[in-house]
């Protein structure tokens, strides 16, 4: 899957110096100005140095209606006193013997009966009493309680879909049960994490993703490349920024992001809300700028061009990289002010360069190393960036990690 629309541009590709300078496997270009943020990525390959996701049923109105004719009488249920009287009196029907007013009913004297009461409406119980009696063949006022039970629930969320790849059912809209924040981002945990530590914006993440639009157009997945990517996440479109520090460790979260915390309608990323599937796997340590980093000590190596350095790990192996050979390496570098500026190590690929397309202090120091090995080089502007307008300013002190010499290319 193309990773064209991912997050990020961080500062990989800040020392190769020319065109052929860095892809997934460059390091930082001479002068090379920070590309913006959401670069496009190299189709099917893995992410550029640097690069990471894209900055980049109704309640029942009123209650029941009660059953036809089972209305309440007009006059009450309680049946006049004595029973009904014929019209006229209280002599009974002709034909029938007088019964004393409270005793007996002659026999067969169908009006001296005594009527039935009358039944209440559906469910056979009396209304209490005091309660509004509803208006003739209108509906019976609704007991708030009760239509409270018997209101269905808020309709059940649809299954997850098996398929990490496939759109979820929630891929239009935040369900009500999503919480949101103050900024409008919605999100949803899928499943529990395993550790109670946070990243903060200036952590770098390993994540494993998924986005979609909101018509259910995959744009871009980790998931089919085979391999996660890893970022910093003051590198990222906000949306992510902020989503990402709510996750802990081995979470997975689902977050809608409003375009105003996405793209902002930049041509060519994808536009309105966005999905995304995130799993969390693992927060990594940001090296730490060096105690020595404001300037070089007694103990280090120098050269006549200015350049100093010092061994932090022996190497392993015996070669030393020609200018024309390609290395692969992993590094850290900072101003003298211990400010990290790009680093390899916080996201997690080595980065492969030819040593003739970096800045001089480069071509210069890993030509002195062997693989295995380790060395902090302290660079003066004039083998670095030489004030170029966009580039880190004044000296800058490296860690670098020599991996293996590939050979000339």
């Amino acid at each position: 899957m193309n990773r064209k629309f991912l997050i990020v541009a961080a500062f990989g590709a800040a020392l190769v110096t020319g065109a052929a300078g860095c892809n997934k496997d460059a390091a930082p270009a001479e002068g090379a100005a920070k590309p913006a943020e959401g670069a496009a990525k190299v189709d099917g390959e893995k992410p550029a140095e640097g690069a990471a996701p894209v900055e980049g049923g109704a309640k029942p109105e009123g209650g029941d209606k009660p059953a036809e004719g089972g209305a309440k009488p007009e006059g009450g249920d309680k049946p006049a006193e004595g029973g009904a009287k014929p019209e006229g009196g209280d002599k009974p029907a002709a034909g029938g013997d007088k019964s004393a007013e409270g005793g007996d009913k002659a026999p067969g004297d169908k009006a001296a009966e005594k009527p039935p009461e009358a039944k209440p409406a559906e469910e056979g119980k009396k209304p209490p009493e005091g309660e509004e009696k509803p208006a003739e063949g209108g509906d019976k006022p609704a007991d708030p309680a009760a239509a409270a039970k018997a209101a269905p629930e808020e309709e059940a969320e649809q299954p997850e879909n098996k398929d990490p790849l496939a759109a979820p059912p929630s891929v239009t809209a935040p369900p009500a049960s999503a919480m949101k924040t103050a900024s409008g981002l919605a999100s949803k945990i899928i499943k529990e994490g395993k550790s109670e530590r946070l990243p903060t914006a200036d952590d770098t993440v390993r994540v494993h993703y998924t986005g979609w639009t909101t018509d259910g157009k995959m744009f871009d997945s980790s998931i089919p490349r085979g391999e996660p990517t890893t970022f910093p996440l003051n590198g990222v479109i906000a949306g992510w920024t902020e989503g990402v520090q709510l996750m802990k460790v081995g979470e997975k979260r689902r977050f809608w992001i409003p375009e105003g915390l996405a793209y902002q309608g930049r041509p060519g990323a994808p536009a309105g809300m966005l999905v995304f599937d995130v799993e969390l796997l693992d927060i990594l340590e940001k090296p730490k700028a060096p105690p020595d980093v404001a300037q070089a000590p007694a103990d280090a190596e120098r050269t006549s061009s200015g350049l100093a350095s010092k061994v932090l790990k022996a190497g392993t192996g015996q070669k030393r990289p020609a200018a024309t050979d390609t290395v692969q390496v992993h590094y850290s570098g900072w101003t003298t002010d211990g400010k990290m500026f790009d680093s390899s190590v916080s996201r997690g690929e080595p980065a492969m360069f030819p040593l003739n397309r970096v800045i001089p202090g480069w071509t210069e120091a890993v030509g002195l190393m062997v693989e295995g090995e380790k060395r902090r080089l302290w660079i003066p502007e004039e083998l670095a960036y030489k004030g170029r307008p966009g580039a880190p300013a004044g000296m800058l002190v490296f860690d670098v990690e020599l991996l293996k010499v590939m050979g000339p290319r």
